[in-house]
This record gives C-alpha cells, structure tokens and sequence, in this order.
C-alpha cells in the first residue's frame, strides 16, 4: 500500500462516525456496532469508514467472525437524507462499493438485526452472509417515496436473493415487511424473540468458529463469483476450489479427524 493510501485509510479510521468496533480474542469475534440514537442514521462519512473498518478486521488475526450489529431497539432506519444533495453524482453513483465490504471480506459477516433495518441500513445487512431477524426487525427499501431509488445493491442483491417479483413488491412500493416474513422468504436465516437475538448471534458465531478457515474462506469466495455464473460455470468454479483444497492441511486433519472420532483442529491452512 502506497504511503497515500496508508495516510488516508488512517485518517478515515483516526475518528469513528455513528460506531464503534469492539474484538473479543478469546471467542475471536468482532462487532461493529451502529450507535447513533435513536435510530442509528448512517451518514455519508460513515460509509467509508465502515468499509474501511471491515477491511481492517478482515486481516486481523484474532478475528474470525464479524457481527454488525446496533445499540438500541433499531439497527438503522437508513441514510441521512439531507447528505445525498450535498454529495456530487459521482460520489452517489459510488456508494455501492461501501456498502458491498460484507460481501467482498473473507470472513463470515452476520448482521443481527432488531427493529428498523431500512435503506442502507438494509443494503448493509443484505451485503452480509447472514441475517438473524428479531421478532421486531421491518425490513423496507423507502427510496422511492422521495423520489428515489435503492442505490447501494439492495434492489439488486434482493432481487437475487427472492426472486424478481418480490423484490419488485417490496423495493416498488416502500413496504416494510416483519422479521418473520423475512424469515419465510430467506432473507434471514433465523428470527428469534428479541430477547434472544444476541444469544442467537453468539450461537452461530461459534458455530461458524468450528469449521476450517481456509475452507470457509474458499466456500465463500466460491458463491459470491458463481451467483452470477450459468450452471456449468458455477460447477467448475466450485471444482476448481474443490481441488484446491485437496492439498491442504485443514482437509487433512478433516479426514483424520474423522477417521479418529475426535473434534479437529483446523488451523486454516
């Protein structure tokens, strides 16, 4: 990284804008933790920042999982309207790139969602691996009541994610649709009672903690380059990594592992 570079990406990390990171080593977790209240609105600033942040975390060693997740009863209602006019086209025409760093990380990224989740704030958890809905969670793309559209994936990740037609009806009409509903078309992978959603996430970081790093990271690299792909494509990408990992010392201890009958202990090679 050019010495420019280094520069900018320190100033963007010297002074956090509407959140904060907090690592826990021992359960090798970090969270990204939205807190402007009451209802967290994320600011034109904060996006880069917070691509920033997930890159950074993506190298750090102690971390093998990234939770994004909110302090109070809503994870985002959105972005700070006003931001949009005072930015130039180009730089709204950019923001997508933000918001895709879930997506582009090489580590599991969960967004535990309560209450609002609307706008960007939606974007933002639809660009993750997964979403776990409380029973409070609405889920709504409102761009086009002042006149707008989604613009950072989320019409287009939705549409992927439930199909065109669904997408149309929700992004179309500003509809905000329940952590259950949510739930049921597979935007999310759990909805829980309230009380529950972080005992839900912690759940399944460990869970996600069990399972090889390196095959974890090729998995991932595998669906996001092949969701886009024709079948056989898809299929040779997934051989590709497949027999890529033949080699490995993770695939290994796998094998002898089960061989064994015991736990492995896979160190992500």
């Amino acid at each position: 990284m050019s010495n420019s570079m280094q520069t900018h990406r320190s100033a963007l990390l010297s002074d956090l804008d509407g959140f904060r990171v907090e690592i826990d080593a021992e359960n090798e977790r970090a969270d990204l933790i939205l807190h402007r209240p009451p209802l967290n609105i994320i600011r034109m600033p904060q996006r880069p920042q917070i691509a920033a942040v997930i890159d950074e975390l993506d190298q750090d060693h102690r971390v093998r999982v990234i939770v994004i997740r909110s302090e109070g009863q809503h994870f985002s209602s959105g972005g700070e309207i006003p931001g949009f006019l005072e930015a130039s086209q180009e730089v709204v025409s950019q923001l997508h790139k933000y918001v895709a760093a879930p997506e582009r990380c090489s580590k599991p990224v969960i967004a535990a969602v309560r209450g609002y989740c609307f706008g960007v704030g939606f974007e933002l958890s639809l660009a993750c691996d997964f979403r776990i809905a409380s029973d409070t969670a609405e889920f709504a793309l409102p761009e086009m009541r002042i006149g707008m559209i989604p613009g950072s994936g989320g019409s287009a990740r939705l549409e992927k994610m439930v199909g065109v037609s669904r997408a149309k009806n929700i992004s179309m009409r500003s509809i905000r649709i329940k952590g259950q509903q949510a739930y049921d078309w597979g935007i999310a992978c759990e909805c829980v009672a309230d009380d529950q959603l972080e005992e839900a996430t912690a759940s399944l970081v460990k869970e996600l903690r069990q399972f090889s790093p390196l095959a974890q990271r090729t998995l991932k690299n595998v669906l996001n380059h092949s969701v886009n792909s024709p079948l056989e494509q898809a299929m040779e990408i997934e051989g590709q990594a497949y027999g890529r990992l033949r080699g490995g010392k993770d695939f290994a201890e796998g094998v002898a592992s089960f061989v064994e009958k015991r736990r492995p202990k896979f160190t992500g090679e």
